[in-house]
C-alpha cells in the first residue's frame, strides 16, 4: 500500500494512532482502518500473497485480534503480490463510518 506522508496539508485530521503501544493523537489516525481492511481483502482472496504485513501488537477496537494491519511511512508497509494469471483491480470506498475494499480479478 502507499500512504505519503500524513500532513495537514494533505487533508489529514488528528485522530488515535498505536505507539509503542500506547494510543495517542496524531495526523494519519485511521489510515490503518483502511490498511486492515486491505489486508483481509487480500486474504480473501485467491491468488494473492502477502510478502509484508505487521500487526499493531495491541487490540484495535475495529477488527478480531490478529486481523489487523499497521502501516507508518517510510518504516511500516502492508505489501502482497497478484500470483494470478490475470491482473487485478481494487476498489476502496467508505461511507463515512465503514471501509469497503472489493478485489477483483480483470479478464
Amino acid at each position: 500500500m502507499l500512504f505519503g506522508k500524513s500532513t495537514a496539508e494533505e487533508g489529514y485530521k488528528e485522530a488515535d494512532i498505536i505507539v509503542d503501544g500506547k494510543t495517542e493523537q496524531a495526523l494519519g489516525g485511521g489510515n490503518c482502518q483502511v490498511s486492515t481492511t486491505v489486508y483481509n481483502a487480500v486474504l480473501a482472496s485467491a491468488g494473492l500473497t502477502v510478502t509484508e504485513h505487521h500487526d499493531h501488537g495491541k487490540k484495535v477496537p475495529y477488527i478480531e485480534e490478529g486481523k489487523d494491519a499497521t502501516i507508518a511511512y517510510n518504516s511500516l508497509d502492508l505489501k502482497f503480490r497478484n500470483d494470478l494469471p490475470n491482473s487485478i483491480k481494487m476498489y476502496v470506498s467508505t461511507d463515512g463510518i465503514t471501509v469497503t475494499v472489493k478485489i477483483v480479478k480483470i479478464s
